[in-house]
């Protein structure tokens, strides 16, 4: 397995993990994930999205086929009264096909993100994960990204 930066003109080859990781969280939460739109219109808003100047895409390549990407971002994050100052790699996505689950590859992808991150002295990796997914609450546990905040939200 080989994991690596994306290039940009790459994205395309993210969205079948993007659509099995969206699928997965509306069939949870449809009432906060609308199904995905066009794949024109998605490959445009991922773009772009990746395109921001701290962001970062890892993917993680098998015999030249693409099992999984990581998505994450460099925060800075002044100092209030109430938090210190830090700067941290906030991970918003990572995917892993389903025929390559439960290989390594996402804790893979986690560990070249940290190390990363570590050579530019960024010590703090944070992320976020649906209630629901048992998967991801395992793989960041394992990856020693343990919960600090309970988020929750009351919809009508």
């Amino acid at each position: 397995m080989l994991i690596r930066p994306l290039l940009l003109d790459e994205a395309h080859r993210l969205l079948p993990l993007l659509h099995q990781v969206h699928a997965l969280h509306v069939t949870h939460q449809p009432e906060r994930y609308p199904p995905l739109p066009a794949e024109e219109e998605t490959l445009a808003w991922l773009t772009g999205w990746l395109q921001g100047k701290a962001m970062h895409t890892l993917v993680a390549e098998t015999k030249g086929a693409l099992c999984g990407y990581a998505i994450y971002e460099i925060e800075h994050r002044p100092a209030i009264p109430v938090r210190h100052a830090e700067t941290r790699g906030m991970l918003h996505h990572i995917s892993v096909d389903a025929d390559h689950r439960r290989q390594g590859i996402g804790r893979a992808l986690i560990d070249t993100m940290k190390a990363q991150l570590a050579k530019d002295g960024i010590r703090i990796i944070a992320t976020t994960y649906a209630s629901f997914n048992d998967a991801s609450a395992r793989l960041m546990a394992q990856a020693g990204l343990l919960p600090k905040t309970v988020y929750a939200e009351w919809r009508e």
